[in-house]
């Protein structure tokens, strides 16, 4: 009976891996389609993680994807979330100081069903 439980929890647990990473590269789509050069995606240090990190017209973008088939995906950037992103940021700039020179913004892209919202400087 626990394995089968396990089991599971394992599945939903890959199902919903899959669907934040099919949710990553629509964002990464829509990025390059609107001009954006992706610089990586998924950087992580011991802070947290930023899902897409661009750039466009020489403005460093720090960019937070959020998706749902059943809420409003752009209520759920919470300000522990966002505190994470700003020491991350820190983190990003200090190890890639080709961009010091740069301004930046963090933004959010909320992913509901497969509308795709695009909010610039959050923070």
């Amino acid at each position: 009976m626990v394995q089968k439980n396990s089991l599971s929890k394992s599945i939903k647990g890959l199902k919903s891996y899959i669907f934040g990473k099919e949710s990553e590269n629509k964002a990464q789509n829509y990025l390059t389609k609107n001009g954006f050069k992706i610089i990586t995606t998924n950087y992580k240090c011991k802070f947290g993680e930023i899902d897409i990190i661009a750039t466009k017209k020489n403005i460093l973008h720090f960019i937070e994807v959020k998706s749902s088939k059943n809420y409003e995906s752009e209520y759920y950037l919470t300000a522990r979330k966002l505190e994470k992103i700003i020491k991350t940021i820190y983190v990003f700039k200090e190890h890639f100081q080709d961009y010091n020179n740069f301004d930046f913004c963090i933004d959010l892209i909320a992913i509901n069903n497969d509308n795709i919202n695009f909010i610039e400087n959050i923070n």
